[in-house]
């Protein structure tokens, strides 16, 4: 990694000189089987896969601090427009024909553009796909690899494989991002606007299960990027939570699990907010949710180690902005019409606080997986936020994707790297680009490095529509409570906080990690037989744990409380405690530690020197049966 980051600087000294580098059809061409690649070595010497997160960073397999320094590398999710001949270059975005392949095969090899990615300073890369990708059996045309004339004949799955591989031997890591359906370019209404528009959730999670398990044995295939920028078709809004077919966190929630527990367990699952809800017209609602749903409700995968959240920003758009000039256009404020201090603001309200807050439910690694601006950008409001934003994931030392790496010399100027028909390099690297300053100042900027510690997990249960068991010991005993809506922390955390109605949860591992033993049976719980101590809430049914096991679960029935699950302890746990009551209020630890985890219900928490023994409830009258209050024991 240290030679990547020298070969950024070198080239940031080389354009303030105004020399500019050697382009790529000055290099030797090589394949990507026998081109020497020292840089690469290095970088793959650097980290250990898997990637899992520790709190807020993304650590590896030695559990030291990976930054994303990464940017996307576009084009096998499609590129044509929607209308016309999809021969006609003409009809594809910036005339760039993508063929379904990653841009630049056509004009460079493959070995050429993964070192040109070494001299850019990134260690990962963001691999766009559409599920039609996966599916086309067609050989790619042999001009679509004419630099690259070993990839003839392959379907385009095929040639990413290709990518994939020569791009992991290189020490990158690989993110796989499903974003679009159809080989189309996104977005608005294209029929791409959710995972399920163009197909079924059952087709997308397919999909993701085939790709998951296709790449599981290459190591440095290190995330799965569920879909890209969900947002409104014509008629209906994408959701966060109201488990319907429109439900993002549902369906996230559900395939990460899947491809944890049936294709890859490595993964890290990567969920990207809500990028649009609402029609885009002055005085109707409309808005960017980004990540801010996740503040209280937010996922809580089988492997707690494995969650990163993802948002999307360019000055074009606005927090109410869809970024559309003409139709679609209203007179909200873009992120570039913002002032520095209100940019920064809004951007840790919509997407930094996930990892800015810690010992949340919340709380996991932030990856700005796309923004980006044009070399030939001249207004003054695109420049200053591109530097402004550059300073802001500076400042947080978030993990970042530029959009997009490679493009066609002539066809807009996004791109870091353009490449002509001959196969010349131009871009950051070559020449005079305003961006080359604030990209070096990225990519050097002074991060934490090193081991990271190992921090406290909290996270949270949602039981308003479905089972939310989280334990895979759990999971791998069946059914225990056949019928009711039922809720397991995952394992190594104990259940900590319970809401009066609607089934939500908080879970932590804080100020007891390691506390569930190894072996040993669950204990379901329906009735008082363990209550032994004492009465700990006169006149209500309470449920209790044997001696030596604390509650991990609960279940319900509608809203009323049907059992407890109590798991097996590794040391003796005490037997003095306290009631914390929660029928007519909050009962939480000063700070809220593990954040808000039932908005708009009274819930009760225990603080983190204590576990649940018990769950009370009672029958009375317009009672119900809801969870009234918890035993609270010391540790």
């Amino acid at each position: 990694m240290k030679r990547t980051l020298l070969g950024a600087a070198l080239a940031a000294a080389l354009l303030a000189a105004g020399t500019p580098a050697a382009p790529a059809s000055a290099l030797p061409a090589t394949s990507s089987a026998t081109a020497p690649a020292p840089a690469g070595a290095a970088l793959a010497d650097s980290w250990q896969p898997p990637l899992s997160t520790r709190g807020r960073y993304v650590v590896d397999a030695d559990g030291r601090r990976f930054k994303l320094k990464s940017g996307n590398w576009h084009g096998a999710q499609g590129s044509w427009n929607g209308s016309g001949d999809l021969a006609d270059p003409a009809n594809h975005h910036d005339a760039e024909k993508s063929d379904q392949l990653p841009l630049g095969l056509d004009r460079a090899p493959l070995a050429t553009i993964l070192a040109d990615f070494h001299a850019l300073g990134i260690n990962s890369l963001r691999l766009p796909f559409s599920n039609e990708m996966l599916h086309d059996q067609r050989p790619v045309p042999d001009a679509a690899v004419a630099a690259n004339p070993q990839l003839r004949g392959r379907t385009p799955l095929q040639v990413f494989d290709a990518v994939v591989a020569a791009t992991t031997a290189e020490g990158f890591a690989v993110i796989l991002n499903n974003h679009t359906n159809t080989s189309r370019w996104c977005c608005g209404l294209d029929g791409n606007e959710r995972w399920n528009t163009s197909q079924s959730t059952a087709q997308w999670e397919n999909d993701w299960l085939f790709l998951a398990r296709r790449y599981k044995d290459n190591k440095r295939v290190v995330g799965a990027d569920l879909y890209n920028e969900v947002r409104r078709t014509v008629m209906d809004d994408a959701n966060w939570g109201w488990g319907d077919g429109h439900d993002w966190w549902t369906a996230t929630q559900r395939l990460g699990d899947r491809l944890l527990t049936e294709a890859n367990p490595d993964l890290l699952v990567i969920v990207e907010g809500i990028n649009w809800q609402g029609i885009p017209a002055d005085g109707l609602f409309h808005w960017r949710p980004t990540l801010e749903p996740a503040r209280t409700l937010s996922h809580t995968l089988v492997a707690s180690d494995k969650l990163v959240y993802s948002a999307h920003f360019y000055g074009y758009t606005g927090p109410n902005h869809t970024g559309a000039t003409g139709t679609g256009e209203t007179h909200d404020r873009r992120y570039q019409e913002l002032s520095r201090e209100d940019l920064f603001a809004t951007l840790d309200r919509q997407a930094f606080f996930v990892s800015a807050d810690t010992g949340r439910h919340y709380t996991a690694p932030v990856w700005i997986s796309e923004f980006g601006i044009g070399a030939d950008e001249t207004n003054p409001q695109g420049r200053a936020w591109f530097g402004n934003f550059v300073d802001h994931l500076v400042a947080t030392d978030a993990d970042f994707a530029y959009w997009p790496l490679v493009g066609f010399t002539g066809h807009g100027r996004w791109k870091l790297l353009d490449y002509d028909a001959q196969g010349r390099r131009s871009g950051i690297l070559d020449g005079d680009d305003w961006r080359a300053a604030d990209w070096s100042r990225l990519v050097t900027a002074p991060a934490k490095t090193g081991t990271v510690p190992v921090t406290d997990t909290w996270d949270q249960l949602n039981l308003d529509h479905a089972d939310a068991v989280q334990s895979l010991r759990v999971r791998a005993g069946g059914d225990w409570d056949q019928g009711a809506r039922k809720g397991v922390c995952p394992d190594g955390q104990r259940l900590v906080g319970l809401a009066h109605r609607d089934g939500r949860g908080l879970c932590t591992d804080a100020g007891a990690a390691g506390l569930t033993a190894p072996t040993g049976a669950f204990t379901v719980v329906r009735d008082e037989r363990y209550v032994k101590e004492g009465d700990w809430a006169s006149g209500y049914t309470k449920l209790q744990c044997p001696q030596g096991q604390f509650m991990t679960g609960y279940s319900v029935r509608g809203q009323a409380v049907s059992a407890a699950l109590c798991a097996p302890a590794t040391r003796a746990l005490p037997v003095s405690g306290r009631t914390v009551w929660f029928d007519r209020g909050d009962s939480r630890p000063a700070g809220g530690p593990g954040g808000e985890f039932a908005q708009g219900n009274y819930k009760g928490q225990c603080a983190t020197t204590e576990y649940v023994a018990g769950v009370a409830f009672t029958g009375a009258w317009a009672k119900g049966k809801t969870p009234d209050a918890l035993l609270c024991r010391a540790l």
